[in-house]
């Protein structure tokens, strides 16, 4: 399989469902600070939970849909990102990501997510990438903008969390918009 290095000891990588026991140590380390910003059933507590996960993503992989990656930092699964949707023939797809406390700050989930954006963008045509989080996510939305997203607007109480109802924000970035930065001169002003 493939593995792309995002420095000089992390790697990105594909998430399979062997990978289940090392998917569920790792969400022991996660779990309780990543459950406030990603769905319920991606917080499992077993290494069956785990396993059923990395299952439903795998069957979406296979069917051209959502896919789950893999970040590395010596050896050690951290985090990953994902599309949480894929649609080639709607030409539409959604990323996300999830850390754990010890590899934040590091750029990882940034330069992981630059891989799937161009990949689904560049590689397989598709027209537009969201990014969805919690309004009250600042890391998350600065990852949006680090990846040349623009805030399209706001979905207010759209996150369930705990029966708590939270601001939902909507990244975007258009193919359009990526080719217009790449053949923009250097250093001119971009949208």
């Amino acid at each position: 399989m493939f593995t792309r290095s995002l420095g000089p000891s992390s790697e990105l990588r594909p998430l399979e469902v062997w990978h289940a026991e090392e998917f569920a140590d790792h969400l022991d380390r996660a779990r309780e600070h990543v459950r406030p910003w990603v769905g319920p059933s991606f917080v499992t507590d077993t290494v069956e939970g785990a396993r059923a996960t990395l299952r439903r993503y795998a069957d979406g992989a296979a069917a051209d849909g959502a896919r789950l990656v893999g970040i590395w930092r010596s050896g050690v699964l951290v985090g990953g990102v994902m599309f949480v949707s894929f649609s080639a023939a709607a030409g539409v797809c959604e990323l996300g990501c999830w850390l754990e406390p010890a590899a934040e700050g590091e750029g990882l989930v940034t330069a992981a997510a630059s891989v799937l954006l161009a990949w689904a963008l560049d590689e397989r045509g598709l027209h537009r990438a969201e990014w969805r989080c919690r309004a009250d996510n600042l890391r998350s939305a600065a990852v949006a903008r680090r990846l040349g997203m623009t805030l399209e607007g706001t979905l207010r109480e759209a996150w369930p969390v705990g029966g708590v109802r939270h601001d939902q924000q909507v990244w975007a970035v258009l193919a359009t918009d990526r080719r217009d930065r790449a053949s923009a001169p250097a250093g001119a002003p971009t949208a």
